[in-house]
């Protein structure tokens, strides 16, 4: 979230967190774009008005860059329609006008993300997604393991493909149920037992690991070798 507004940035994030999402704040235009060149982002929340660039205009790049089809929410002052406008124009996601209540902005936010699961992997365009004997095909939701054919649910599918997007990274249930499922809550126990039929179904790749206490990781063939 790009904000230049102390406050507002951390009830934001404390809302957030509470629905298992993991948020990163910066205060300024410029900071933002230099977050998204060495972090992966699922979305962006830009307020119009900060420092430096302006969320328009780090919108903007962001829609000519490789990632042009993360999706953004824009905030706005309230009365602007101009920047509304212009905010959509540019390729905006949604828009929430300020003052707002933070409940109603992390609702937008599950919202966008269900609606951006089946477009937006985080990878740009890719269609095929590997690491070491994992071969996934997301055009045609296939996948191989050591060339030969597995056959994943949707969900199982829909979860080591977040994993294959999201390598090296540590995930709690929560965060996995809001980011693959797209609930806000829900019994836990639906990721443990769909993460012990992905790991069975992949048989001699150990790359999904249980962090204890914390959740899971895919650990990268060579993250692995390091």
């Amino acid at each position: 979230m790009a904000d230049d507004d102390p406050i507002v940035s951390d009830v934001v994030r404390r809302y957030l967190e509470r629905d298992g999402l993991q948020v990163t704040l910066v205060g300024a235009g410029d900071a933002a774009l230099e977050y998204l060149e060495n972090h992966h982002v699922d979305l962006a929340i830009l307020d119009v008005m900060m420092p430096g660039r302006s969320g328009i205009e780090v919108l903007t790049e962001i829609r000519c860059g490789p990632f042009a089809g993360m999706p953004v929410i824009v905030l706005t002052a309230f009365g602007e329609e101009e920047d509304r406008l212009v905010g959509l124009a540019a390729g905006a996601d949604d828009y929430v006008t300020k003052p707002f209540s933070p409940r109603e902005l992390a609702l937008r936010v599950q919202s966008v993300l269900r609606r951006s699961a089946a477009t937006w992997s985080g990878v740009a365009a890719a269609v095929d997604l590997s690491d070491g004997i994992v071969v996934m095909d997301t055009e045609s939701r296939g996948v191989t393991v050591a060339g030969e054919t597995v056959n994943t649910t949707k969900r199982e599918f829909d979860l080591l493909r977040f994993f294959l997007c999201h390598r090296d990274t540590v995930f709690s249930r929560e965060q996995l149920l809001a980011q693959v499922w797209g609930w806000s809550f829900g019994d836990l126990s639906t990721v443990t037992v769909h993460v012990k039929r992905l790991r069975a179904k992949l048989g001699d790749c150990h790359s999904l690991e249980t962090v204890w206490g914390h959740g899971y990781r895919w650990v990268s063939e060579s993250a692995g070798e390091r």
